[in-house]
């Protein structure tokens, strides 16, 4: 014999009442993982007052430039486009920033110009410029807390990336002191 429709519907809202309660409970939050991958973001103030500072520099030598900030993940945090600066700085400041954040911790760079020296000297190197937006110029410098790299600093515009870098370490220098050590 089978149950009334009304029963069944009223075991059924039961059994997904008391599942969704015990999902929701203190004792089964407290009992989840952290999250994996966690890891220091820049404070927004931070990134922007570095972002400002590396433009800042460029401008006094005539350098109209895009700086990109990427935390861990390689997701922009800030993108800034100076005065009179080009559409594609932008492109090439967040390229050079990702091939500091994915590939330097891995090859033992912290800033892009240590990824264009290894394209002289690994037979890898030249493949893994192929990757997409990894960029081998250089122009891009890491933040670094308690010695390990938390984002990078990206700049695109000045007549070599020789110069983009110089800029991006002028801004991570500026904020050096706020971050924790």
């Amino acid at each position: 014999m089978t149950a009334p429709h009304g029963v069944i519907m009223k075991r059924f809202s039961l059994t997904a009442s008391l599942c969704i309660a015990s999902l929701m409970s203190p004792a089964s939050q407290a009992q989840e993982p952290q999250p994996s991958g966690y890891h220091y973001t820049l404070p927004l103030d931070v990134a922007l007052d570095a972002a400002k500072e590396a433009i800042r520099v460029c401008e006094t030598k005539h350098y109209w430039v895009t700086a990109t900030v990427l935390d861990m993940d390689g997701v922009p945090q800030v993108v800034l486009r100076g005065d009179r600066s080009t559409v594609h700085t932008a492109e090439s400041s967040m390229r050079k920033a990702f091939t500091v954040v994915t590939l330097g911790p891995e090859f033992g760079f912290d800033r892009s110009s240590g990824f264009f020296e290894l394209m002289k000297t690994s037979p890898y190197a030249p493949q893994l410029a192929t990757v997409h937006n990894v960029m081998a110029l250089p122009g891009a410098v890491a933040f670094k807390v308690n010695g390990e790299m938390v984002g990078a600093l990206g700049i695109g515009g000045a007549p070599g990336g020789d110069k983009d870098e110089v800029c991006a370490a002028a801004g991570v220098a500026k904020v050096a002191d706020r971050l924790p050590h």
